[in-house]
């Protein structure tokens, strides 16, 4: 039996440029700013795949927008097992795992972020497993499928029997810290995740000691082709911010900043914000490769979403890594998931990924949504 919550306020912070969603005065700034949860949107897209593959699929969910209303979007008839407050806070996502566990459920599907997957860990029991439908702003951890749609199909197939787990690390960094510039992820806890090959999120990984000369060097190759450019957004990241002192200012270690000539024209800006520039002005755009899973846009960057794109050509999408993190890949893709499912197979292919001062590679970019690489 499947369990299924949402976080109502997941990610609002991510379109918003605010680096998290943690709370309640950032969710109202995030709001102030245009920044909205996609999280019930995101849950719905999975249970729709649970939905044609499973349409007898026992569920047992919370009212209304903690995951009701996400289930019967997806036509699927639920069992309501506990009704929360609101505002909800992380007590009401540790009490609707318990009212869950105790109905008999034996995988916890949760729209949300680090934050969420923390609460959930925290309430399972040995045996159960739980699973993250990508919906939060960082998404360190390695518990979530790497798309709604892959989220959906991993518990679909769970409801049909022998998915293997595993115990993953739930990562999670102090929003405050990461406001003040650092970035150090901390496992909380552990949770036991069903994966399947090209559908489950690998966990961040870290830049070792001995890399941070690669990263150097690739931050200097894209420093040569962005200084010819008049306005860039660059992404978060070691390597974007070292594109920045490059450039010659301090950047934060997430967010997204928008150059134009050389001098910071708005620092965390909003999905509101690039767009603003990108249908006034050319604007090229990058980004770099998270370190484990092989994300560029859809972990940490939403703002970067698929309107943004949409309003560039793709060659002013520009990807940044070392070679090093491509071949920490093993092969697997890269991945994109805008949320945007059209935008998404537009910007899939080939693409050339500054490595270096005077090197690139040609990898693979492919859509989050799409099944086929080993993601796991």
């Amino acid at each position: 039996m499947i369990g299924v919550l949402v976080n109502p306020v997941a990610g609002v912070g991510g379109t918003a440029g605010l680096s998290g969603s943690d709370g309640v005065d950032i969710q109202r700034l995030a709001e102030a700013r245009g920044g909205r949860s996609r999280a019930h949107e995101r849950m719905a897209q999975a249970l729709r795949v649970v939905a044609r593959k499973v349409p007898s699929a026992r569920l047992v969910t919370v009212a209304g927008r903690m995951g009701e209303d996400a289930v019967r979007e997806a036509a699927l008839s639920p069992r309501v097992v506990f009704s929360p407050t609101y505002p909800t806070r992380a007590c009401d996502t540790v009490a609707a795992v318990r009212a869950f566990i105790d109905e008999g459920v034996d995988l916890v599907l949760f729209a949300g972020g680090d934050g969420t997957a923390r609460d959930v860990a925290l309430s399972l029991p040995d045996g159960a497993a739980g699973l993250g439908v990508p919906s939060g702003v960082k998404m360190y951890s390695g518990v979530f499928g790497v798309s709604p749609q892959a989220a959906g199909a991993t518990a679909a197939a769970w409801e049909g029997g022998h998915v293997p787990t595993a115990v993953r690390d739930v990562l999670d960094v102090d929003e405050e810290t990461l406001r003040q510039k650092v970035v150090a992820p901390t496992v909380y806890s552990v949770m036991r995740v069903p994966v399947i090959a090209g559908r489950t999120q690998a966990r961040k990984g870290s830049v070792p000691t001995g890399e941070r000369d690669a990263v150097a060097a690739a931050a200097q190759g894209a420093f040569a082709r962005v200084s010819a450019e008049r306005t860039t957004a660059i992404g978060p990241g070691s390597t974007m911010r070292e594109l920045a002192r490059l450039i010659g200012y301090d950047k934060g270690p997430l967010g997204v900043d928008i150059v134009r000539d050389g001098v910071p024209l708005v620092r965390d800006a909003s999905e509101a914000d690039l767009l603003e520039v990108a249908t006034g002005s050319p604007l090229s755009i990058v980004v770099s490769v998270i370190g484990g899973h092989g994300f560029v846009i859809g972990r940490g960057n939403q703002q970067i979403s698929h309107r943004v794109l949409d309003a560039i050509p793709p060659t002013n999408l520009i990807v940044v890594a070392s070679e090093q993190k491509l071949l920490d890949l093993q092969g697997r893709p890269l991945l994109i998931d805008s949320g945007d499912a059209a935008t998404d197979d537009r910007l899939s292919g080939v693409v050339t990924v500054i490595t270096g001062v005077r090197t690139t590679s040609r990898y693979r970019l492919r859509s989050a949504t799409k099944g086929g690489a080993r993601v796991a």
